[in-house]
């Protein structure tokens, strides 16, 4: 059965989990708020324009509309993995949000006025169990995040334009109802996507082990390089002001040094159709514009793809990521890189590494029936374009391709491949750890090594 497959009765489980998570949301909040309420005192941070935001009482509206939507996901869930995954989304976010509340206790500074009518009513009973504290992240978000990324899922068609639309007014209203500062809401977001991340529906969770490779020293090297990176951008942070947006670098810098530092290209959750989940996205977006822009600028001077070998009546070139015009070029396409997004409209394939890392020889041989199989594809033998690329395509694209030669030839020595390649792009960078890996998966091919 799929994952996302349909059971009966899983409705019955939401109950007991909305049994569970119900009490524990309001005790967990309640004593967040209880405590920052005891302290002598508590800081804020708000930013002079937000003077400015205007009080909207019918906002209070969507502001409690998130508790319906809230209840009603548990009894939705489709089967009792979603519903498994849900709920641990649900506890996560209390769970990362009430330790922010305790550990960083904030204050809303704003004096709201006195409202009356059927609107005030609403603000009474919110302010009958709130106070101005539980501040950044704002649960409110964090909880958004995640109950948008259900809706969405759930619904069809232009629903989803009516999920995004109430959504976007939820968003909006922790500010209008002049419940939250403004560095709630980017925190908010990126706890919330934190939790998709953690509990993925379609790919696999952070913390399954990466099985094609081992972890090397040069992981280790380049996950500290991330990881100093990650704490200079946060200690210029702590100069406050708009200075505090390089929280967002850093948490992503930070996530990119644990990739390298756990060897989990997987992190990044690139599914197998190239796209990644919208977690990554969120997560990942600062780095995946570092990276993006890293290969424009080493591949400025050799942009174009390079033919390399044809095989039966297929053409096998090698090449930088490639921008969705490029791809149009091809018949299938390789992916050899777990950092960016990809959006083929053709046949593809992935077998996806972390930049800088030389492949093995477990990863050049599953590579290489990926790409064997993309031949393959093609019954009516007629003349096809694969491309087989990474960021810059200087390294892991070229070490696969390498290896389907000494697969193809088995007569080939790694030096004559190496000869092959380089002649037909020069600029090909493989070093010597690299060669290493391909000599050994050249003896596995013989059945010389393990």
């Amino acid at each position: 059965m799929h994952k996302l497959d349909t059971e009966t009765g899983t409705w019955k489980y939401g109950l007991l989990c909305l049994a569970f998570l119900a009490p524990f949301f309001f005790l967990s909040y309640g004593f967040a708020n209880q405590y920052a309420a005891g302290l002598a005192s508590v800081p804020i941070i708000v930013f002079e324009w937000e003077k400015y935001i205007p009080l909207w009482p019918w906002s209070i509206v969507p502001y409690w509309s998130i508790d319906l939507f809230y209840g009603l996901s548990l009894l939705l869930c489709w089967n009792k993995f979603e519903l498994k995954q849900h709920v641990l989304r649900l506890f996560s976010a209390q769970i990362l949000s009430i330790s922010c509340f305790l550990l960083f206790p904030l204050r809303f500074s704003f004096e709201r006025p006195e409202l009356t009518g059927f609107f005030g009513l609403w603000f009474d009973v919110l302010m009958g169990f709130d106070k101005p504290f539980n501040q950044a992240p704002s649960l409110h978000i964090v909880l958004l995040v995640i109950l948008w990324d259900f809706y969405r899922r759930h619904s069809k068609g232009k629903l989803k334009y009516l999920v995004d639309g109430w959504s976007f007014l939820i968003g909006l209203s922790v500010l209008s109802t002049w419940q939250h500062h403004f560095i709630d809401i980017p925190t908010g977001l990126l706890v919330g996507a934190l939790c998709l991340w953690l509990f993925p529906m379609a790919g696999s969770a952070p913390w399954v082990q990466n099985k094609q490779s081992r972890l090397s020293l040069k992981h280790i090297k380049i996950g500290i390089l991330y990881l100093f990176a990650a704490l200079f951008c946060s200690a210029i942070a702590h100069a406050k002001g708009w200075w505090l947006w390089l929280l967002y670098p850093a948490s992503s810098l930070l996530l990119v040094s644990f990739a390298y530092l756990f060897n989990r290209p997987h992190f990044f959750q690139k599914l197998s159709h190239g796209d990644m989940t919208i977690a990554a996205k969120i997560l990942f977006a600062p780095y995946f514009v570092f990276a993006w822009i890293n290969s424009r600028i080493w591949t400025y001077r050799h942009p174009e793809d390079s033919k390399i070998i044809k095989i039966n009546q297929s053409y096998i070139y090698l090449g930088r990521y490639p921008s969705k015009q490029v791809m149009q070029q091809y018949d299938a396409l390789l992916d050899c890189c777990a950092e960016l997004p990809t959006y083929p409209k053709c046949s593809y394939a992935q077998n996806l590494s972390l930049d800088l890392i030389p492949l093995q020889a477990n990863q050049l041989h599953n590579a290489v029936e990926s790409l064997e199989l993309l031949l393959k594809s093609n019954n009516n033998d007629e003349a096809q374009n694969i491309l087989v690329f990474c960021a810059l395509g200087y390294s892991r694209s070229s070490a696969v391709v390498a290896a389907l030669l000494l697969k193809q030839h088995p007569e080939y020595s790694v030096e004559d491949v190496l000869r092959i390649i380089r002649h037909n792009r020069p600029w090909v960078v493989l070093k010597a750890p690299q060669i290493k890996h391909l000599n050994t998966y050249r003896l596995k091919l013989k059945g010389l090594a393990p």
